[in-house]
């Protein structure tokens, strides 16, 4: 069995925290290079499949239903033999963690001018319960995610049971690493320690059920030059500034 975790590409989000409100977060789409960065993601998938000595079952991909990943998606799905695909399903609980209040503002000055109390509290939460407890206002904490993420987890090892041991999982940085914590049983310290993958990357979690699982960093993305992060047009056609570089 095995699942590659992607995370999508590079969005214009991730270059300028002001596309979240243009876009709503939900609809922020990937930048050109983010699309490229899916195709190389996709590319390093299909040539590790095509390795394998027995040929693997078609992958049933899951996706967030964002833009980013539905683009992502697309690329993946550009890039890998078409025989090597099967179903294609979006699922909600893949979707980006909610920020509540914070949605859209990911700059922490600008957060506690606009609500100062409610950002004095999450800031309480986070030094006394841990980052992993804190919930922002109106929002999910990680743990939230983590829950939902498990409810995902058995859809996916469902689909397994039935003979679909393949499986590409294209979300968002805090749901890829719940879904690994999930899976491989990992502690809240471990997700703590851990970081984001950045965008594109892709984790392969492998194994048998009698002889346990391991994950591995199968492919890493590539940055763009940030001397070139000046004025890129979107995957769909849109443009932005672009002015500084964030994760969400």
């Amino acid at each position: 069995m095995r699942i590659f975790l992607v995370r999508h590409g590079e969005s214009l989000g991730n270059l300028d925290e002001s596309a979240y409100r243009q876009f709503g977060d939900h609809n922020v789409p990937l930048t050109e290079w983010g699309y490229r960065q899916a195709l190389v993601a996709g590319q390093s998938i299909a040539s590790f499949l095509g390795s394998l000595p027995v040929a693997a079952p078609k992958a049933t991909i899951w996706h967030s239903p964002y833009l980013r990943t539905r683009q992502t998606t697309d690329a993946i799905i550009e890039a890998v033999h078409p025989g090597a695909i099967g179903d294609v399903h979006e699922d909600y609980l893949l979707r980006e963690q909610d920020f509540g209040l914070f949605t859209e503002i990911y700059d922490h000055a600008e957060q506690r001018r606009k609500f100062p109390e409610e950002f004095e509290k999450w800031a309480r939460l986070r030094n006394n319960n841990g980052k992993f407890y804190a919930r922002p206002p109106d929002g999910e904490s990680r743990a939230d995610v983590a829950q939902r993420v498990r409810l995902f987890l058995s859809t996916v090892m469902h689909d397994i049971g039935r003979g679909n041991d393949t499986a590409i999982i294209v979300g968002h940085g805090v749901t890829n690493r719940a879904f690994e914590m999930n899976f491989l049983h990992h502690s809240i310290d471990w997700f703590e320690r851990s970081n984001n993958p950045g965008n594109a990357d892709v984790t392969l979690i492998e194994g048998m059920h009698n002889e346990g699982y391991r994950s591995v960093l199968l492919h890493k993305a590539s940055d763009r030059d940030p001397a070139t992060a000046t004025d890129m047009r979107s995957a769909h056609g849109s443009e932005l500034t672009i002015t500084s570089k964030s994760g969400d």
